[in-house]
């Protein structure tokens, strides 16, 4: 995914904004993260500007209804309803397809599959599930897709690896490859990336791609894949940004940003 900057600058003709929210509104921590410098502020400007904004994330391991209640301790005023993640958009295709599946899911999110039929699974969903990834659950996993005449494998992001405690850790998209490569398949990748993940987002905003822009840390998942479909992409500094990011191979940023509240002074002053 070849992708290269744009001569207008990103902080003008903004009319939406997609933002990340683990490494971009907080930072992760084993004991729960804490609020990013000026973030909190930053979100109550946007509010108060009136840009409608939407939080795109690969979080999944925790409700999305817990996810809410953790950023408003943080201090962020925000609603249930802005936040798209993956686990919604998996579920709401189960169904129509008559997919049962095997999760590797996180415990702590597993109230969002409460609904789900689980029987005699015909499909794997593989998650964030940190530490309760393990050789048995992994193997598991492969054996049933083995078993299929025609496997399916839904992920919940492709994310190698997010930062935790100013530590890189391995995200669920690694072992999503160990899956693709063992069963010689290719996952469905339902959030970031996903077109269709910041699709969803901008018909939630009645918005065309070109008048909106993704703030995000992850290069490929938040702004390689929000160029790909016509968005701006913002790097910011902070998460699991890496100054290497700046000379990716493959993606190039619209712009950079010490962190989410310098991005947002920057559109706020030029809309």
């Amino acid at each position: 995914m070849a992708v290269t900057c744009r001569a207008v600058g990103y902080w003008t003709n903004v009319k939406g904004l997609l933002l990340d929210i683990t490494g971009v509104l907080y930072e992760s921590t084993n004991t729960g993260g804490c609020a990013i410098e000026g973030s909190v502020e930053a979100i109550q400007r946007l509010k108060n500007s009136g840009i409608p904004v939407r939080f795109c994330t690969n979080e999944n391991a925790v409700t999305k209804k817990v996810l809410t209640e953790k950023l408003r301790k943080f201090g962020f005023d925000i609603e249930c309803s802005q936040i798209f993640s993956p686990i919604p958009a998996v579920c709401s295709v189960l169904g129509s397809r008559g997919l049962r599946p095997l999760l590797l899911v996180n415990p702590k999110a597993a109230e969002d599959f409460r609904d789900i039929d689980t029987s005699k699974p015909n499909c794997v969903i593989i998650g964030d599930m940190a530490e309760h990834f393990t050789y048995e659950v992994m193997n598991e996993a492969f054996q049933l897709l083995k078993s299929l005449s025609h496997p399916v494998l839904l992920a919940l992001g492709s994310s190698k690896f997010y930062q935790e405690n100013g530590k890189l850790v391995l995200d669920s998209g690694a072992y999503m490859k160990v899956l693709e490569s063992a069963c010689d398949i290719e996952a469905e990748v339902f959030g970031k990336p996903s077109p269709e993940f910041f699709k969803t987002a901008l018909k939630d905003m009645n918005l065309k791609p070109d008048e909106v822009v993704m703030i995000g840390d992850d290069i490929v998942n938040d702004i390689g894949g929000a160029q790909a479909v016509g968005l701006r992409g913002v790097q910011v500094c902070t998460g699991k940004f890496r100054p290497e990011n700046k000379n990716h191979p493959t993606v190039k940023p619209d712009g950079f940003a010490k962190n989410l509240a310098e991005a947002v002074d920057r559109i706020l002053s030029n809309n």
